[in-house]
């Protein structure tokens, strides 16, 4: 080998050395931001340091007194790939993380989505503590997971719905929110009798004042979800399906959401007399219409109002909106039972607001070293 060529050779070794251990140091300070972000409660089985991202493996987080479940999150493997160049910098930017099999366990309390209390929910309401620095993540990706969601707006003790099989891609999260972030979900809703499919798509403005939503429940368990539609002096369901579709678009918090419901092939349990009811119709007239019409009923409504108003409920909007569209059809004139429903206020839109909200908390405290 020729001098010129060993020398070289020996430069590119010598930068590439560099690089390499330039990069090995900003993973290594990404780690130490991570293990003191996690929190009390947090356990890491393996956490591996590789040249252009971090892994964590078997990441558990305790779930805190009163919750309704054991853990708040669970992953079997998360990918951290950040631009490694960025970590000095005022503003962070990461390419990517991949969560392997993760499990989540989410509350809903009236106008509040929790999930990761020790992530989303440490130091809010004490004051700024001086960071400014700025999160950007280009694509966060979800495979094979699984979530338990607790719902006490329904019902006490709270109502555990559960998905599995979940996928999801969230694009463009910003903390703090700068820019549109764009969602795609997809994962089987569990049942009693059976499971069905659930998809839903959108994106969500920063501040929550603007966003756009698709959500679709194909052959969902009617048995399992019925506390959403079913008052509690109603006949129970002990068989049937229910498909929804519902489009929503949210300009400067004013709500116009249209959808559609299909019950399938209902089956009541035993009533106590003529006087029963289901969703507040006589159960008889439901039955008859059932029977006449391919035993479905097949319900277009509307949500349409100022988000800003605190005093109303998404579940009373939904279950009466399709109230009264089965009344149509069934010829019954209850139509003033939705006087006055026509906004869908601030308890209806937990499940965007305060979601990216708590979003951006774990954001900031994760990558910015500060809680």
């Amino acid at each position: 080998m020729k001098r010129w060529q060993i020398i070289l050779f020996a430069a590119i070794a010598t930068v590439a050395i560099a690089i390499g251990a330039g990069y090995r140091l900003g993973a290594k300070l990404l780690q130490e931001q991570i293990v003191e972000a996690l929190g009390p409660g947090s356990h890491i089985g393996t956490l591996k340091i590789n040249w252009f991202s971090v892994e964590l493996l078997g990441l558990t987080i305790d779930a805190p007194k009163g919750w309704p479940a054991a853990r708040t999150l669970e992953a079997e493997r998360i990918v951290i790939t950040p631009n490694l160049r960025t970590l000095f910098s005022d503003r962070m930017e990461i390419s990517s993380i991949i969560i392997e099999k993760p499990y989540l366990s989410m509350l809903r309390t009236p106008g509040k989505m929790r999930f990761v209390p020790s992530l989303t929910e440490i130091g809010q309401g004490k004051k700024n503590n001086g960071s400014t620095r700025a999160v950007a993540i280009a694509t966060i990706e979800l495979k094979d997971g699984r979530l338990d969601l607790y719902d006490a707006t329904v019902q006490r003790p709270p109502l555990k719905v559960r998905m599995e099989r979940i996928a999801a891609r969230i694009r463009d999260v910003t903390a703090p929110a700068q820019a549109r972030t764009q969602f795609e979900i997809t994962g089987i809703v569990k049942g009693v009798r059976r499971d069905g499919q659930a998809q839903l798509s959108g994106w969500i403005a920063p501040g929550g004042r603007d966003s756009s939503s698709r959500i679709a429940l194909v052959g969902a368990d009617m048995v399992a979800l019925q506390p959403y539609l079913v008052k509690k002096n109603d006949t129970p369901v002990s068989q049937g399906t229910i498909d929804l579709n519902l489009n929503s678009e949210v300009r400067n918090k004013i709500l116009d959401g249209k959808g559609k419901v299909v019950l399938k092939d209902l089956e009541f349990a035993s009533g106590r007399g003529f006087f029963d009811t289901f969703m507040g119709l006589p159960r008889t007239a439901v039955i008859g219409f059932l029977k006449d019409h391919n035993n479905a009923i097949d319900v277009d409504f509307t949500l349409a109002g100022d988000t800003d108003n605190p005093n109303f409920s998404l579940n009373e909007s939904l279950s009466t909106r399709v109230a009264v569209g089965m009344a149509g059809q069934l010829g019954i004139g209850i139509g003033n039972v939705a006087k006055g429903i026509g906004s869908l206020g601030r308890k209806g839109v937990e499940g965007a607001g305060s979601l990216v909200d708590g979003v951006g908390s774990a954001i900031k405290g994760l990558f910015s070293g500060k809680r």
